[in-house]
Parts: structure tokens; sequence; C-alpha cells
């Protein structure tokens, strides 16, 4: 059994293989890491020989007619497409590369410059691969199909995403009013009745008015219907191919496949301000569960909410914690929130173990990957760029160590070399030869990874 600290409570600890992971180094009480920080692997763009240089990507890059970028264009992010970078026309090879582009390819050579100091080579590591709300999240106003396949955050999108080799399942973590930790990543959730349009906080729901929204399977009726509010302020059906009922926490650890990690969103309201008591209180609700019924499965726990990261941090350390950050992209009235320098410092004060980053915010700001590495924490990201293999396998040069996405077959199969370690050869003619090295190179060719670079000045406004 395991006190909470500072609070009466005592939740069991799990019995967890330390196999996967490594302790944290300065950590008092060595807390499980599902992330250890190996050195980066050391590549040079375009040094894979020619055998190994064939495109596998399935989703690249698409774009308007040149003529159109020579106006004042829609952000270059809503042109995003199915696409291979290869098939796009010679003539937009004429963008000149800004200065963000230059700084990524620094922080490339710094990254190998590292690996080859520390004696790494890229062999054996791990480059990890989370799917997003499960199988992808649903963009219901995106033209792409993909994005409405599977019902976001239910059982049915977790178990899709494990048909991949996907190491985690990223998921949002609200608690009921009556203390039940449910999946949801909307703060309110909508219905309509009788023809008017009705919305709920989900915080302020009993368990029991919560189920009965969408469908219902096994009771053999209809829940109320759920909508969704877009960013532009819309109402729409939550229509998708491949419905599913809403779901507990209690359930995922019940029902998806065992081999899945759980990296849990605590999820609050940016509207509401917390008291330490309060947060307290809600994520006692969600270790409960955890400890009881995680079993063997890895777990990570992720906010934006920095109060409710640092008081996870003070309540156990067996899982490890990592703060959620825009990295600048968005600006808040809490400063811990708008840059990674400031993500950084408040890891390190309170004793957290990585960062998880809007990919935009590393591209507008490589030099912070090395800081980020120097304080010995793991980097994940997040954002529509990680749906573009070329922008993952960008990332992986510069030392991320893993990528939360929507497109999980896509991009899962695209950097298939990554997330995959090969069994090392000692064969000494293999070695001599080099093809225990050329085997951990992904399949891109210089020319996509240049033309990326071309795009980054647009892709990370």
């Amino acid at each position: 059994m395991r006190a909470m600290a500072g609070h009466g409570e005592r939740i069991p600890t799990p019995n967890i293989p330390h196999s996967r992971f490594l302790p944290s180094s300065n950590d008092p009480h060595p807390t499980l890491d599902p992330f250890p920080l190996p050195p980066p692997p050391c590549y040079k763009l375009g040094s894979a020989p020619a055998s190994s240089r064939r495109v596998t990507s399935r989703c690249c890059i698409a774009l308007r007619p040149r003529s159109a970028q020579l106006g004042h264009p829609p952000n270059i992010m809503a042109q995003l497409k199915a696409a291979r970078v290869a098939d796009v026309p010679m003539a937009l090879d004429v963008l000149a590369a800004g200065a963000p582009a230059t700084a990524i390819l620094a922080e490339v050579d710094a990254a190998g410059a590292r690996s080859a100091a520390a004696g790494g080579g890229g062999g054996g590591q791990r480059f990890a691969v989370i799917g997003h709300r499960g199988k992808g999240m649903n963009a219901l106003a995106s033209p792409d199909r993909r994005m409405q396949e599977v019902k976001e955050n239910t059982l049915r999108s977790f178990n899709e995403a494990a048909r991949f080799p996907v190491d985690y399942v990223e998921f949002d973590v609200q608690v009921t009013k009556d203390g039940c930790p449910v999946i949801f990543h909307d703060n309110f959730i909508f219905t309509e009745e009788d023809g008017k349009i009705l919305d709920k906080s989900v915080t302020d729901l009993q368990l029991e008015d919560f189920l009965l929204y969408g469908p219902q399977n096994g009771q053999g009726k209809g829940g109320k219907p759920l909508l969704r509010k877009l960013k532009d302020g819309r109402i729409v059906n939550w229509n998708v191919q491949s419905d599913d009922s809403v779901c507990t926490l209690q359930e995922a650890f019940e029902k998806v496949n065992p081999r899945l990690g759980f990296n849990i969103e605590l999820k609050f309201d940016d509207n509401l301000e917390y008291q330490e008591e309060e947060l307290t209180r809600i994520l006692q609700a969600i270790l409960k569960v955890v400890f009881e019924y995680a079993k063997d499965r890895p777990i990570i726990f992720s906010s934006f909410q920095p109060d409710a990261a640092q008081v996870m941090r003070k309540l156990q350390s067996t899982y490890p914690v990592y703060f959620l950050t825009n990295g600048g992209t968005e600006i808040y009235a809490d400063v811990r929130r708008n840059s990674l320098e400031e993500a950084i410092k408040l890891c390190l004060a309170s004793g957290m173990q990585g960062i998880v980053s809007e990919a935009r915010g590393i591209f507008r700001h490589p030099a912070a990957v090395p800081k980020i590495k120097e304080a010995n924490l793991s980097l994940l990201t997040y954002g529509t760029l990680n749906n573009v293999p070329e922008a993952v396998y960008m990332q992986h040069l510069m030392g991320v160590n893993g990528v939360i996405v929507d497109l999980v077959q896509e991009i899962t199969e695209a950097v298939s070399e990554l997330i995959t370690v090969p069994e090392p050869d000692l064969n000494a003619e293999n070695l001599s030869n080099g093809a225990a090295k050329d085997a951990t190179t992904p399949n891109f060719s210089q020319r996509e990874i240049s033309f990326l670079l071309r795009l980054i000045p647009e892709l990370v406004q």
C-alpha cells in the first residue's frame, strides 16, 4: 500500500515490470520513465544507399498551384493531404529556405554530434508513436474521411489503434460530479431535445447521466443524440463511420488490449481556477482507478494545467508526469504555459519527467531541444504536423523521443524503421560493411527532407 503524500487515503501500488522503464537519476523516489534518454541517432541526410531511398510514406504534402502561393494564401496547414512529396512539381523547389530551416538543420547537426560524442549510432533506440485519442481525433469539419473513421476516445478506437505498432494511446480523463473518471475530450457535452441545443459541463454530470449520451452498447436502446461544438462555433452531429459509446477509465483498463500503454491527459477547463484541495480530490479519484486496474500496463500522466501536473507529481512517484505545452504557439495568462523555457523550469522545479510540446513549438525553437535533453527530460510532441511523415522523421533527427499522431496507420508504416528495435547483428562482416547502421535509416530521400525544410517557415505559422 502507498500512502498519498499529505493525505489520509491509501492507494495500492501495482506490481510493474521494471524492464520496460528506467528510474530517474535525480529522484529520491525512483520513478519509472517510459522514455529513457539514449543519445539521438547520428544520420546524414541522404546518406542511405540508393536501394533504401525509396519513398514509403503515404501521407506527405500536397500544395496549391504555385500561382496561388504568390499572393496571401490561407495557412498552408490546411493544404496538407495524403500525397507524396516526390510528386510535387519541381517548380516548388524555388521556395527559399528561411531562418527556422537553418536553425533546424543546425540542431540536427548538433544532435548528431551529441550522439557521436556519446558513442550512439541510433541502432536499438526506439522512437515512440502514440495514437491520439486512440486511432485519431475526430475532425468533423475536415474533408479527410480518415478524421471521422472511428469515434475518438472510445474502447473501439483504442483497440483499433492496437492493431498497429503504437506504444501508447493518449486520451483525456475528467471526473464526474459523483467522482468517477470518464474519458472525454471536450469540457462540455452537447445534445438536442425538442429542437433545442442543450449543453452540460462533463464534470457537472453524474456518471449515470454521462453514459446516456451517444450509442448505448448492449442495452438495446438509443441514447441522447451526441453533438459537438466546433472551433468556429457551429454545433454539428457527431457523425463517424464507426461509432461507439462513451466510456469510463475503469472500462479502458478492463477492455483495451493490455499491451498498449496509456498516456492519460488530466483534463481541466482553462477558464476555471482550481484550488489545490479540489485538484487533489480529482486526481485521487483518477489514481484510485489507476492503481486498482493498471496492473502491468505502462502509464504516463500529462496535463496542460501546471498546478494539476505538480499535484500529481506530489501524490505519487510510481508513474511519470509530463507537462503539456503549446510551446509558445499560443499565449496564456499563466506564463508557465507560454514557452518551452518555462516548461523546462516547471519540470525541474517539480520533479516531472518530461515535456509534451506542440510540434510547431519545436520547429520554431529548435534550440530548446538540447536544453530539454540537458535537463534529463523526455520530449514528446503533438499536433497536425505529426501527420506528415517527413516532419516526424525530422523531429527524430532533432532528438524528439516520440510523437502523438492521428493517422496511426500511415505514420507507423512510414517510420517503421524508427519504431522497431532491430536485433543486434554481431557478425563482423555485416558491421564492417555498414549494414547494421543502414538498417535503421528511414526511407526518406534528401530531396523530400529538403522540401519540408523549405516549407517550415509557413508550416509553423
